[in-house]
């Protein structure tokens, strides 16, 4: 995401986002974006299916969490969320149709306590 970062603009590629360290607000490193899901009608940033845990990508567990749970901070060069352990332990199960399932979507951001995209 660098070179966005020094152009000014405000508009960032997918292909940037992808691979994007996440920590807590402590700084400290807590997984990587995976990728994001788009919602097809409003164009929004859903989600980003983030990567924990793991070595070289080795046990690593891939959890959708709603895009509104990260900030990027400059200083960090990465997201930030304040998404606990908890909450990701907690998170509703995916099939796979997860993305399909209003339900599976209302359950997911009360899980995070983060407003619905779609509203």
């Amino acid at each position: 995401m660098q070179d966005n970062e020094r152009s000014g603009h405000n508009l960032v590629s997918s292909s940037d986002v992808v691979g994007t360290e996440v920590y807590n607000p402590s700084g400290e490193h807590i997984g990587s974006i995976d990728h994001v899901m788009i919602d097809k009608v409003s164009g929004k940033i859903a989600y980003a299916v983030m990567g924990f845990g793991g070595v070289l990508g080795i046990g690593e567990e891939h959890y959708p969490v709603p895009w509104a749970a990260l900030r990027y901070d400059v200083a960090q060069g990465g997201f930030v969320t304040d998404v606990t352990p908890q909450q990701l332990e907690n998170a509703p199960g995916r099939n796979d149709g997860w993305y399909d399932s209003r339900d599976w979507e209302i359950r997911t951001h009360d899980n995070y306590g983060i407003p619905y995209y779609w509203i």
